[in-house]
């Protein structure tokens, strides 16, 4: 049972086994009855991540205060991992929610249950300063074969394949931290993420030599997608997901949502669409 304070991240490193059985009841009962509620973060700022005090922050994590407030579920219990551990440490039962700015899109929704959408981030592109390849889409990084680096699990890798960037022109890295090295240090060329956790990268890093290009609108079987971010829980959280989602639509009609997510770089225009949503997400592409 977890404490009914907030408590401090536990972080699980990369391809480790952790022995967990799955949680018996609903997870809304279980969180309501504990107070508290144990979330998945990647470390990617500043989506989700634990501050120097130990506290899991971030956009997602203090939308999810909000949202879990209202639920009756004040204790946010954070547990850190890779981002491509995600979905397999959520369906293991090692916690309840993904709380890390992760793109819906209907390869992740066959795995896990979505929540209506939190925001759209577009990509861009982090080059060296002046960007002398002149990169400002994901054909022109296939067409000058350069390499890009792009984080293990992350949605970009798909926005590159699709624009046919070949897997061996990609360095694949851990984090954004990684990926920022890797071009500040001219291993790789260019690198590929959100454009808000790039801003939000070079920001904790001036003089790195680097610059962060204008948004990308990326483009999988011939179309544009939009790249928009939800929470996610197990498949089959049903009532979970039904009191989440009043809640996170009514943050995000009253202005509370941007109230809470500005702090981080996120302005109006990251609030999705009218009309968007889960399932025209989850929906294939022909």
């Amino acid at each position: 049972m977890l404490s009914r304070r907030r408590l401090l991240a536990l972080t699980i490193p990369a391809g480790a086994a952790v022995a967990c059985s799955r949680p018996a009841g609903s997870t809304l009962e279980r969180a309501r009855a504990d107070g508290a509620i144990r979330v998945g973060v990647s470390g990617e700022q500043p989506y989700s991540y634990v501050d120097s005090a130990g506290r899991v922050t971030g956009s997602q994590p203090e939308v999810a205060r909000a949202v879990l407030a209202r639920l009756g579920i004040d204790g946010l219990a954070a547990v850190r991992v890779p981002f491509a551990d995600l979905i397999p440490q959520l369906q293991a039962g090692v916690f309840d929610l993904i709380t890390a700015g992760m793109t819906v899109k209907p390869d992740r929704c066959r795995e896990v249950a979505f929540t209506r959408p939190d925001f759209v981030a577009p990509p861009a592109f982090l080059v060296q300063e002046g960007n002398p390849r002149e990169i400002e889409s994901f054909r022109d990084v296939a067409r000058s074969e350069v390499r890009l680096a792009v984080i293990a699990g992350g949605v970009e890798i798909d926005y590159a394949r699709a624009a046919g960037v070949p897997d061996d022109q990609l360095e694949i890295v851990d984090g954004q931290s990684e990926l920022l090295r890797s071009v500040a240090g001219e291993r790789v060329a260019v690198g590929a993420l959100t454009r808000i956790s790039l801003l939000d990268e070079l920001r904790r890093n001036p003089g790195a030599g680097v610059e962060v290009t204008e948004a990308v609108e990326p483009v999988v079987g011939g179309r544009p997608v939009v790249p928009a971010a939800a929470f996610a829980v197990r498949t089959g959280e049903n009532d979970f997901l039904e009191a989440f989602n009043a809640e996170l639509a009514a943050l995000q009609a009253s202005g509370e949502w941007l109230r809470i997510t500005e702090q981080f770089g996120f302005t109006r225009e990251n609030l999705p669409p009218a009309g968007l949503t889960t399932a025209e997400l989850c929906t294939p592409r022909g």
